[in-house]
């Protein structure tokens, strides 16, 4: 079993002999991830690198209890994800998780504004809070003159930019970036990713980056690689 455990008070994250594994139509099994072991300290920054069919997408669902493992722990600010219910596992990471995809997953008949101000709200927010708080985060990623635009008014690198502002308005301990740069051009894509570790060292967030770019890996303090649901090795801390 491959483990990165780094020392350190605060973990936020700490993954355990973590398994998937589905039935397939002959009756045999497919094994998805094996044994996958690691820990992510407070505002630390993390990449999961690996091929298409490595097992990212499945590993990330997993971390943030949207999928259920075949075996292991995922404890989130020490809570066992997977010793809660379903509604359990959403409240906890309702809380302290936050997302950034790589299709923006912007509601398309909200505003830029109202898109940040609707998680928020969901977490009880009073409105004008709320409506404070989004105006802020629009402000702090160059967006305040598109707060009333939709998202099919917004260029690829706006919509991001708005989907950021939406992720750090809630102040998650952790920040799930699933490809955040797939569907935006190079020199986009390396705005987006300047912006968003700005913010992550600003704010404090623990991140954790799924991507098959070697060079935005490089970019974190850590990675894993992983290849056919295995860890095959780990990046140490950058000094």
């Amino acid at each position: 079993m491959n483990r990165i455990m780094p020392t350190g008070p605060e973990v936020v994250l700490e993954v355990q002999d973590l398994g998937k594994t589905v039935a397939l139509a002959d009756g045999g099994k497919l094994e998805i991830l094996h044994e996958i072991g690691f820990s992510v300290e407070a505002a630390e920054t993390l990449a999961i690198v690996g091929a298409s069919g490595s097992g990212k997408s499945t590993l990330l669902g997993l971390l943030a209890g949207l999928d259920v493992p075949s075996s292991g722990k995922v404890l989130l600010r020490g809570q066992d994800l997977y010793a809660l219910d379903e509604d359990g596992r959403a409240a906890l990471r309702g809380e302290n998780v936050g997302f950034v995809f790589q299709s923006f997953q912007l509601l398309p008949a909200l505003t830029a504004l109202e898109n940040v101000m609707m998680p928020l709200e969901l977490a009880g927010r009073a409105g004008a809070q709320a409506l404070a708080l989004a105006r802020q985060w629009l402000e702090r990623v160059g967006l305040s003159a598109r707060a009333a635009h939709y998202p099919r008014h917004l260029s690829g690198g706006e919509q991001q930019r708005v989907a950021l502002a939406r992720a750090f308005a809630m102040q998650p301990a952790l920040l799930l970036a699933d490809e955040p740069t797939g569907n935006l051009d190079a020199q986009t894509g390396q705005h987006i990713i300047d912006l968003m570790f700005e913010l992550n060292r600003e704010a404090g967030t623990t991140l954790i980056l799924v991507t098959h770019d070697d060079d935005l890996a490089a970019a974190c303090q850590r990675s894993i690689r992983l290849r056919s649901g295995r860890m095959i090795e780990a990046g140490a801390i950058l000094v």
